[in-house]
């Protein structure tokens, strides 16, 4: 059942918005730390740590299948693989650290900086 899951809409219809965490998440496991906005770095943790736990947990193949729902980057795909995986072995949780930077000059925004621990 759906009780009680909260769904962060981010102000975007869905296509957009899982588009948008894709993006973000390929952007984040390719580079290491990307800058964006609060609401969008929390949403990214989440769903960073829901991939984290699906690549730790399962199979290497049941994975590899599942991978594009969250990356669509296929150097991403292979780099969460190869090197994210090992380096979090022993971490069940907390693979993302948000720090905030400031204000967006154009509308005030709050922006992070979100990294991989």
């Amino acid at each position: 059942m759906r009780h009680r899951k909260r769904v962060q809409k981010l102000g975007l219809p869905k296509e957009h918005r899982v588009s948008l965490l894709r993006n973000l998440i390929s952007s984040l496991v390719l580079n290491g730390k990307i800058r964006t906005t609060e609401n969008r770095a929390k949403a990214l943790a989440a769903r960073f740590g829901r991939l984290m736990n699906l690549v730790q947990r399962k199979n290497t193949v049941e994975a590899i299948r599942l991978l594009p729902r969250y990356v669509n980057v296929a150097a991403a795909q292979k780099k969460l693989l190869d090197e994210v995986k090992k380096k979090y072995e022993k971490r069940t949780s907390g693979f993302t650290r948000i720090t905030r930077i400031g204000l967006r000059k154009g509308d005030c925004a709050r922006l992070v900086q979100i990294e991989l621990i």
